[in-house]
């Protein structure tokens, strides 16, 4: 029997519930059918911490993410909050959590499926066989510099500021994590900057070129963030592997990720110097269709196959997770947001009931 993996499940607002319900069964699914020995216990996060325990990361949310090997969120945040004070709105745990456990690492893919090549806003040639992974700098930079605030000033008048600054341990661990994902890919990593405007880019740079001399066989470019969205959208396929901070890669990952058709489509992982990570879907959590039953669970559903390749050390379950989905997408199973003008949808529930029968 495979040694036993823990995973904390953190459902978090809105939508969340709904696409993290159908990512435990794929859970349930895998140790009845497939030998898997995972367990799993769920936690308030997020807005639901908030309403739970007064704060958006509870101790007890906290300590369950720390003693369990991998973490599967589902989204947080809503309309609900915003009138709550800033230090405690959803997205502070968001910030929270990734920086108590050192999440620095952020890998958001962007991968175009064959079938869903018609539903991206972009010519079918422009996006077909598009796979790129983006890396993100996800625990520095503006979102967590200091010092940072709303004050104001002699003129009578409000003035907003925060700071944006990287330490060279900071770029270096990042961009050596991005190096080892391009060796394993196809060898060509683009580093976006600033450099031309910012200080904190100009040694962004500098160090991403430094630590590029203990990989010789990748290929290294850089592009400015400003003319990296405009190839992004005009040539997406020139890229393999993009290492950047922490604003440019919520930028440009947001942006990816309407080129494969829909951001319900789009896991991601965020690790820390060990592997351990946190895994969630792209998207948010979609307050104006929260209990609809009308999410699109894929991308949770996938942010669970990588965790299982990433963190648990099961290569051989995140495969047939992959083919599941894969197969029924070639059946033709569409939720709303990939489904075409002569589609039916599937509900959140339906879509997840077809990967089951598939994984089965």
């Amino acid at each position: 029997m495979t040694t036993s993996k823990s995973i904390a499940i953190l459902p978090g607002d809105g939508i969340g519930p709904e696409v993290i319900a159908q990512a435990v069964r794929v859970i349930d699914c895998l140790n009845e059918k497939h030998a898997a020995n995972l367990t799993y216990e769920e936690a308030p996060f997020g807005g639901a911490g908030y309403d739970l325990h007064g704060s958006p990361l509870p101790e007890v949310t906290l300590d369950l993410a720390k003693r369990s090997d991998a973490i599967l969120l589902g989204a947080i945040g809503g309309p609900k909050w915003e009138a709550v004070e800033r230090s405690l709105r959803p997205e502070r745990g968001l910030l929270g959590i990734r920086s108590a456990l050192g999440l620095f690492s952020n890998l958001r893919p962007a991968i175009l499926y064959p079938e869903l090549a018609d539903a991206s806003t972009l010519k079918p040639e422009v996006v077909s066989g598009l796979d790129i992974m983006i890396v993100r700098e996800l625990t520095g930079g503006i979102y967590f510099g200091q010092p940072r605030g709303i004050e104001p000033t002699d003129q009578g008048e409000r003035r907003g500021y925060n700071t944006m600054h990287y330490s060279e341990s900071e770029i270096s661990r990042i961009a050596d994590s991005a190096y080892k994902i391009a060796m394993q890919r196809d060898k060509r990593l683009c580093s976006v900057d600033k450099a031309n405007v910012l200080e904190t880019s100009e040694l962004w740079r500098e160090i991403v070129i430094e630590v590029g001399k203990d990989y010789p066989d990748v290929e290294l470019s850089h592009m400015y963030i400003d003319n990296a969205c405009m190839q992004l959208i005009r040539a997406p396929k020139q890229f393999d592997v993009i290492v950047t901070g922490n604003i440019f890669g919520d930028i440009l990952s947001d942006a990816a990720s309407m080129l494969t058709g829909s951001i319900g489509m789009l896991p991601s992982a965020s690790l820390d110097e060990n592997g351990k990570g946190m895994y969630e879907p792209v998207h948010g959590s979609a307050p104006d269709i929260a209990g609809k039953n009308i999410a699109n669970p894929i991308a949770t559903i996938l942010s669970l196959a990588m965790m299982l390749r990433s963190s648990l050390d099961r290569a051989d379950l995140a495969t047939k997770v992959e083919a599941a989905v894969r197969k029924v997408l070639q059946n033709g199973l569409r939720t709303a947001d990939i489904a075409g003008p002569n589609d039916k949808p599937a509900s959140t529930a339906e879509m997840g009931d077809a990967i089951l029968a598939a994984l089965e």
